[in-house]
């Protein structure tokens, strides 16, 4: 906290240079006071933010978030700090190099950079994605996963608790979680669009997956990969196009071949993606970008929503598609 007391030993000094400079300006000019600016980090301080403000000191973010931005900060309060800094067994004062870059991250996960991003805004949109200065594989930018029908939530884990407060530079929001770094499964489970593919992935997991799914996107270290998401609306339509009832119809195991079909081996952005092979955990099928299709080996054809793709996470990327992928069908 030698940041914190610091700055509240520097602050009578400061006012008072404040008010001498306010002074000078009104001899040589009579229009009036001027405004003077007010950072994000300002706005911390005076919400009492102190343990944010000390991990911003402690990694050098201080003077990132005195710049221009325009930034939207997702602030956690100081319980929230605390209690990330307690699971993580990180000392501010006493880092390594790999505890800083970690804590760097996370800070960063919480900042998005060129938007000013008040609380109506959220609520209009009503859900969404967008990115943050965070980064993970490929140095791309982390996604973050907003919605409102509960309060404004961020990744369907953190609470807006106290929106809208706003600097010259920005605008801050107070939650009650730290927002961590977000992995594949935090996507699947956070947006309820997606909620019959992690079913699939719990169904195929009680039998004998090829790889334990819930467990692999939930782990940070994993991949990465990149998983071609079927919405709830194509796993509704599978089920129609194969007369089920459920997915529980089908055993485990053809389960996970298909699912194998939806996951690439690396983590692909969709300015990556090139037309014709595209080599799955469970064969290939081929890649159209001309109309950013994805087309199995039965001849069907997947269509990807391109206002949900790239949403990065630090083990992998999403690219959400219309239609189940599904295996070519067996041989006798």
């Amino acid at each position: 906290m030698k940041f914190i007391s610091k700055t509240f030993k520097l602050l009578p000094v400061l006012f008072l240079v404040f008010g001498l400079t306010s002074c000078s300006d009104d001899d040589d000019n009579n229009d009036g006071p001027v405004a003077m600016d007010t950072t994000v980090i300002d706005v911390a301080l005076e919400n009492n933010l102190t343990s944010l403000a000390a991990a911003l000191e402690a990694t050098g973010l201080v003077s990132t978030l005195q710049g221009p931005g325009p930034f939207t900060v997702f602030a956690p309060s100081n319980d929230a700090f605390t209690t990330f800094l307690t699971n993580a067994n990180v000392d501010l004062n006493n880092m390594t190099t790999d505890e800083e870059a970690l804590v760097t991250n996370v800070l960063l996960n919480h900042v998005i950079i060129g938007n000013n991003l008040m609380a109506s805004d959220l609520i209009a949109a009503e859900s969404g994605y967008t990115n943050t200065a965070a980064t993970g594989p490929n140095n791309e930018n982390l996604s973050l996963y907003f919605s409102t029908s509960n309060g404004v939530m961020i990744n369907g884990l953190s609470t807006v608790t106290d929106p809208d407060k706003t600097a010259t530079n920005g605008t801050i929001h107070i939650v009650d979680t730290v927002i961590d770094l977000p992995t594949i499964a935090t996507f699947a489970t956070s947006n309820p669009a997606l909620s019959i593919l992690v079913d699939a992935l719990t169904y195929a997991d009680t039998g004998n997956p090829t790889v334990p799914y819930i467990a692999t996107v939930s782990d940070n270290t994993a991949g990465p990969f990149t998983v071609f998401a079927p919405a709830n609306d194509a796993f509704v339509a599978l089920l129609a196009e194969l007369e089920l009832t459920a997915l529980t119809d089908l055993d485990t195991d053809t389960v996970n071949s298909v699912l194998l079909y939806h996951i690439v081996g690396a983590n692909v952005q969709s300015d990556e993606l090139t037309t014709g092979a595209v080599g799955t955990l469970g064969g290939s099928i081929d890649a159209d970008t001309s109309n950013f299709t994805l087309t199995d080996q039965n001849g069907r054809v997947s269509n990807i929503i391109t206002s949900l793709v790239d949403v990065q996470s630090i083990n992998g990327v999403v690219h959400v598609i219309d239609r189940v992928i599904l295996p070519p069908p067996a041989v006798d």
